[in-house]
């Protein structure tokens, strides 16, 4: 008979809530048994990202500073607040609501061990206190449930905590050993393991008590790296007002976007260098690039993207995308007016707007030097030779018209054009313009009537002048059925900010990631959704965006650890598994109860 089995879990430093929503979807059934996930609880300092927290988990979080005195006089430079104390471990049971977690995720604070961060800053006190905090929260939540121990740790932060925190690291591995825990530490790939458009490999330190859980713990499956197209071609299209604020372009400077639309898709600013520049003259552009790597860089729409950081912006690394889409919107379909298609390319859908004013109706057709176009129309000089007599014997197969100077022949009148300021001639019974002198040269267009004649009246994609007044204000006055425009002088500054969209040189808009898209990129949201967070900063909307962990990572992560605790709980003491053991290291000594070794330390 079927059985659900509740698997608890509680997470330190839990940010605005990515591995606990994650952990919430996990999935593991062993026979009969199913596993259900349930968050009972989350700490973090950041009251907006416990907020986010409430909504993403489905739990409420608790605000908790969890420095000791020391650590945050060297974080803040000053004394802490009258009303301040020190977090115990008593605070850690109270967040959790009195509740024993089976797993507990630990994501601590990774700014001092980023590669982001220089060497020498990352010496700093500051940063010192930051990165102590990693053993500090592992300490409060051993003590917190140290009668009954959760069966399984997990703890996330960035690969480079390997070199830069190894003391920290060694001082954790001893923590968790004297509690009784087997530790193994492995880098993975959280885009791997979750299925995302993104690369991000992240550190993870893997503890199982040894006692309570004797079967080994799996890693979990990997899968395929998804392109960014294959998340953001199921958005709305930037700016679209429906998708909410977190869904807005940002505001870059005029010199970035000119920036971003010379940078190659799938390349930075160093592509910038390839402009060439010739004897002290421009043979393409020069456009002077600055930063370091990465710094203006722009994804490909087929291919994936690198780890989703705390400040995701076109200057401080590759957060912008080659977007093909822009000409699907309304917002910006003005932009394919006499828009001219690629000899080699397709076109765009047949409409019943098809003139080249109202779309991209034209083609840049190269067989204008072809020789079957020679001649064409081709008048020939009275005292030249003619070419040679063909069978086609039209004006348009050759050179087959000559400028006739006899004018009093009996051709006389044929295709003539009178002034309009002269009498016309005889009017005959075949009074059409190849019969005589039935045109006139009027130079009145404007008072021409005819089929049309209103579109070529009513000033359709009229430019007015920047020191000339317009006309009437109409009810529908656009670009496109009247003088609607304006010859603006003011051209952008270089620091001037503002949203552009600019056709790159592969024909795509090079353009910023918004907030919301890059919460899909983490997998914090369906690309279908809205996703409301906290606040009205994107700043730090981007900052807990970067900062959380990947959502499908941590359903796959708990998909393995609830299958093992299934496992334990059946009183398996050994199963094989299709992925490799993640403490391969040690396995031979995970399957045998080890002595209590807390005595030595």
């Amino acid at each position: 008979m079927p059985c659900t089995q509740e698997v608890r879990h509680f997470h330190l430093f839990c940010g605005l809530g990515g591995g606990a929503a994650g952990f919430n979807c996990g999935h593991a059934r062993v026979g009969a048994m199913d596993a259900q996930f349930r968050c009972i609880g989350g700490v973090d300092s950041d009251p907006a990202a416990i907020a986010d927290f409430g909504r993403l988990a489905g739990t409420p979080g608790t605000v908790l500073d969890m420095f000791d005195r020391d650590q945050y006089i060297a974080f803040h430079d000053a004394e802490p607040p009258g009303d301040w104390r020190e977090a115990m471990p008593a605070d850690i049971q109270a967040a959790a609501g009195g509740e024993r977690p089976h797993i507990v995720f630990l994501s601590a604070p990774c700014k001092g061990f980023s590669g982001l961060l220089s060497q020498k800053r990352s010496t700093t006190d500051r940063y010192q206190a930051l990165n102590r905090l990693t053993v500090r929260g592992m300490w409060l939540a051993l003590e917190a449930w140290a009668d009954d121990p959760p069966e399984l740790f997990i703890f996330e932060n960035v690969p480079r905590i390997a070199n830069r925190g190894r003391p920290l690291l060694d001082s954790i591995t001893a923590m968790l050993e004297r509690y009784g825990y087997h530790v193994a530490e492995t880098t993975h790939d959280c885009g791997e393991i979750g299925g995302l458009a993104q690369s991000r490999k992240r550190f993870l330190l893997v503890a199982r008590h040894a006692e309570k859980v004797p079967p080994f713990l799996y890693e979990p499956v990997k899968r395929p790296l998804r392109a960014v197209g294959q998340v953001l071609g199921n958005m709305p299209l930037p700016g679209d007002e429906l998708a909410g604020p977190m869904h807005r372009v940002p505001r870059l400077q005029w010199k970035t976007w000119v920036r971003l639309a010379f940078v190659e898709a799938g390349s930075d600013w160093r592509s910038l260098n390839r402009l060439a520049v010739e004897d002290g003259h421009l043979r393409d552009y020069l456009i002077m690039p600055e930063g370091r790597n990465g710094f203006l860089g722009v994804n490909d729409w087929e291919e994936t993207v690198g780890t989703v950081a705390g400040a995701s912006r076109p200057g401080n690394g590759k957060f912008s995308v080659a977007d093909p889409r822009f000409n699907q919107s309304a917002k910006w379909k003005d932009g394919q007016a006499y828009g001219v298609r690629h000899w080699h390319g397709t076109a765009g859908a047949i409409t019943s707007q098809k003139s080249p004013g109202q779309g991209s109706f034209a083609v840049a057709d190269p067989r204008i030097d072809g020789v079957r176009h020679n001649n064409v129309f081709r008048i020939m000089p009275w005292a030249a030779t003619s070419q040679a007599v063909t069978a086609g014997g039209g004006p348009t197969a050759g050179g087959l018209a000559v400028a006739d100077p006899r004018g009093a022949t009996a051709f006389a009148g044929k295709y003539q054009v009178t002034g309009f300021d002269e009498s016309a001639g005889t009017v005959i019974s075949g009074s059409t313009t190849g019969q005589g002198a039935f045109a006139v040269a009027d130079p009145r267009p404007g008072l021409v009537r005819g089929k049309g004649s209103h579109y070529l009246t009513a000033g359709h994609y009229g430019v007015v002048p920047w020191s000339s007044s317009c006309g009437a204000v109409s009810a529908s006055a656009r670009q496109d059925n009247g003088s609607w425009s304006v010859a603006d002088p003011r051209l952008p500054a270089a620091t001037d900010k503002m949203v552009a969209v600019i056709r790159a040189l592969d024909g795509t808009w090079h353009r910023p990631f918004t907030t919301l898209e890059l919460a899909a990129l983490q997998g914090l949201v369906d690309p279908a959704e809205q996703l409301e967070l906290d606040g009205l900063n994107d700043s730090a909307w981007r900052e807990r965006i970067g900062n959380a962990v990947p959502a499908p990572a941590a359903e796959a992560i708990a998909g393995v650890m609830g299958t093992t605790l299934l496992l334990a709980w059946a009183g398996e003491t050994f199963a094989l598994g299709s992925t490799p053991i993640w403490v391969r290291q040690v396995a031979a000594g995970l399957s045998l109860n080890q002595p209590d070794t807390r005595a030595a330390h």
